[in-house]
């Protein structure tokens, strides 16, 4: 089932850490509300040799991120006008949290000059949903989900990763924001993705937070 002509915002954008769900969140909402979906460009053919920590890699890795989504994005301007909606599995400022983690000072100074070139010529979603997970679940997610490559991520670049999100979107003023508590979200309960959108009906400005009930059913057990 549809829902149609209840929701205000016509690009959510939803961000979190990999391993946040945030695709799959994506790919439901465009289920249940409608939407074209739209999700982070796959492939980047530096980043093995970024995690392997090869001299120059992160910031060739980080170019090759920063224009993929630029193109990306860009041709969202020029979508077909009979498309109400667009769900985004990322968004376009996430860029710089990576690169602010991976690269020297004298590599964010070339990158800087290239981002804010690209900025202003991408689409602004009007509603973003940041779905906040621990640093304890994301290795526990890695360690049961992760591919070889995943598994080699040191916990220090991990916990630098979750501490970055997480400073970004509470000093994030641009758009309504929807923070939701993810450790314990099941998605795979039709009720919890209902849930999300009755907070996304609910939001008009400002930032949100939401706990849902997986979240607060396990925590009242303890």
């Amino acid at each position: 089932m549809k829902l149609d002509g209840e929701i205000g915002f016509n690009h959510i954008a939803i961000e979190g850490v990999f391993k946040s769900r945030k695709t799959l969140l994506a790919h439901l909402l465009a289920q249940k509300i409608g939407g074209q979906l739209v999700l982070d460009p796959p492939g980047n053919p530096y980043l093995k040799d970024f995690y392997n920590e090869k001299e120059g890699a992160a910031f060739l890795a980080q170019l090759i991120f920063l224009a993929n989504r630029y193109h990306q994005q860009s041709r969202l301007l020029q979508r077909d006008l009979f498309i109400d909606r667009v769900i985004c599995d990322y968004l376009f400022e996430k860029d710089k949290i990576y690169a602010y983690q991976t690269l020297t000072d004298d590599e964010l100074l070339v990158y800087e000059r290239i981002y804010s070139i690209l900025a202003e010529r991408v689409p602004r979603p009007d509603l973003v949903i940041y779905l906040q997970i621990s640093l304890k679940t994301l290795i526990k997610r890695i360690e049961k989900e992760g591919d070889p490559v995943e598994k080699n991520i040191s916990e220090k670049y991990l916990e630098d990763i979750v501490e970055a999100y997480d400073y970004f979107f509470f000093n994030y003023k641009a758009t309504p924001l929807l923070v939701v508590k993810a450790d314990d979200l099941d998605l795979s309960q039709e009720e919890e993705v209902w849930d999300i959108i009755d907070q996304i009906k609910q939001i008009s400005k400002g930032t949100l937070y939401y706990v849902p009930q997986s979240y607060r059913a396990k925590n009242t057990k303890k």
